[in-house]
């Protein structure tokens, strides 16, 4: 019953803030929409030569098929879990890797904080994409997804490390963070114990941040032709789409559905994001 409590509080918050609410419902739509559509589509589908090739969307074929004889339906269901997955990976690892920097850094400063962030500076001095290209065209043999998130998380660490650093400098020299001192917590336990629990709104923005960031990093490699190239992900299916030149082609039923997707997903990311900063932002907060 209490569990069931926390459940209704949690809801009647999250309903004060129909930015945060429309955002998780778009974002849980495109989340939903590969393992639900799997029951009644079939996901051989996305294989070559599983149709006719260049079909305009009919009733046999609802999203038509592509020239290799793909249904685009099956390609979308098969692909849309695959770039989602892609990103989550990349966002908690880049995040999780920042927010340990960040916070070594901005509570115990020193030599911690001039090593930590000096790295980050450096490496945000580099164009991102470029650097991933360089990554992704090193690496030999077929391409996986897992490997895939592992290169774009590479270099998803370093913002977070910047601005969790700022929000820890701010925080340090707090009352509650002293008392904390003189009652003899270490460095260790004061940042798990009293930072990290005030400053958790702003995590959870940071983490929808990540994942937004990782999965356009995705895309963007994928459609140059340096993602898995086995898989039917949405940049992959954007690739290839330019590759046969559908868009000459006038085949929008190929390029329009994974772009559609894309940006469903990202808005619902952006007002995710939007959300969590009136929650952390009191100037921003709502009065219920």
């Amino acid at each position: 019953m209490a569990t069931m409590g926390n459940w209704m509080t949690t809801l009647a918050r999250i309903r004060q803030y129909p930015l945060l609410l429309t955002g998780i419902v778009l974002v849980l739509a495109v989340a939903l929409f590969g393992p639900v559509a799997s029951f009644f589509v079939d996901e051989n589908g996305a294989k070559v030569g599983a149709a006719m090739p260049d079909q305009p969307p009919s009733l046999e074929y609802p999203l038509g098929t592509d020239t290799v004889g793909r249904e685009i339906l099956a390609v979308l269901v098969v692909g849309t879990p695959l770039t989602l997955r892609i990103g989550l990976i990349a966002g908690v690892i880049g995040l999780g890797i920042g927010t340990l920097f960040g916070f070594l850094a901005g509570y115990f400063g020193g030599w911690v904080d001039t090593l930590l962030k000096g790295a980050a500076d450096v490496l945000l001095t580099v164009p991102g994409l470029l650097f991933l290209v360089v990554i992704a065209t090193t690496l030999r043999g077929a391409v996986s997804v897992n490997m895939m998130a592992l290169v774009v998380a590479a270099l998803a660490w370093m913002w977070p490390t910047r601005t969790i650093r700022a929000q820890v400098l701010s925080l340090r020299e707090r009352q509650f963070v002293l008392v904390a001192r003189l009652s003899g917590m270490n460095g260790l336990e004061i940042i798990v114990r009293e930072l990290m629990p005030n400053l958790l709104p702003y995590l959870a923005a940071s983490f929808v941040s990540a994942v937004a960031s990782a999965i356009l990093a995705t895309i963007g490699l994928e459609a140059l032709g340096l993602g898995p190239q086995n898989e039917p992900t949405l940049g992959m299916t954007i690739y290839w789409a330019l590759y046969y030149t559908s868009v000459l082609r006038g085949m929008w039923w190929w390029w329009a559905p994974p772009i559609a997707i894309i940006i469903v997903t990202f808005v619902g990311l952006f007002l995710i994001s939007m959300g969590l900063d009136q929650i952390a932002n009191p100037k921003l907060r709502r009065t219920a």
